[in-house]
C-alpha cells in the first residue's frame, strides 16, 4: 500500500450516507457556486440537492452494477468512488474528496488502483471530467488521453500496456 493509502479504506455505501455523499457533491460544485452571487444561500441548496438526487438516480438506474464506495480515512468518511465494470472498460464514474482531504495523494493512489485493476484485466479505464476542472491536469500527468468532447465533459482513457492501439 502506498503512503497516501496508508489507513485508507473503502466500504459500499449504504442509505444513512446519502447525506455525506451530498456533502461531498456539494463541495465537488463549490468552485460553481462562486459564480452565482446572486443566488442565496438557499437557493444554491435546492439546487446542489436537486442536482445531487437526479445525478444519484441517474448512476443508480444506468449502472446497477457499478461499485459505489465511500472512502475513509482512519474509519472517518473523506470522499466517494465510483467505479463501473463495463465491457471492454472500467469507467471511474466519480471521485471526490472533501477540500480537506484533498492535494494529499489519496485521489491519485485511488485511480492508480483503478488503473491497475484495467491493466490486470486488460481493459482501457474511461472518465469523463469537465475541461476546466483541475482534476484534467491529473489524469494527464497518469496518462490519461482526451479522446473527445461529450457536451461539457472531456473523455479521457487510459490503455494499459499492449491494449489494442492504446500504446
Amino acid at each position: 500500500m502506498s503512503g497516501a493509502l496508508a489507513g485508507v479504506a473503502r466500504r459500499t455505501f449504504e442509505v444513512w450516507d446519502l447525506e455525506f455523499l451530498y456533502q461531498v457533491y456539494a463541495a465537488s460544485r463549490a468552485r460553481e457556486m462562486v459564480l452565482l452571487p446572486h443566488w442565496s444561500d438557499g437557493e444554491k441548496e435546492a439546487f446542489l440537492r436537486d442536482q445531487f438526487s437526479l445525478q444519484h438516480t441517474h448512476y443508480q438506474a444506468h449502472y446497477p452494477q457499478a461499485r459505489y464506495q465511500v472512502i475513509l480515512k482512519e474509519e472517518v468518511a473523506i470522499g466517494r468512488l465510483y467505479v463501473a465494470p463495463l465491457d471492454g472498460e472500467i469507467r471511474l464514474m466519480d471521485i471526490a474528496l472533501l477540500p480537506p482531504w484533498r492535494g494529499l495523494g489519496i485521489g491519485s493512489a485511488l485511480v492508480r488502483e483503478v488503473m491497475e485493476e484495467g491493466r490486470g484485466s486488460g481493459r482501457l479505464v474511461s472518465l469523463h471530467v469537465e475541461a476546466d476542472n483541475p482534476a484534467r491536469r491529473l489524469y494527464r500527468r497518469l496518462g490519461f488521453v482526451d479522446v473527445g468532447e461529450v457536451g461539457v465533459y472531456r473523455l479521457m482513457h487510459w490503455h494499459p500496456p499492449g491494449f489494442g492501439d492504446g500504446d
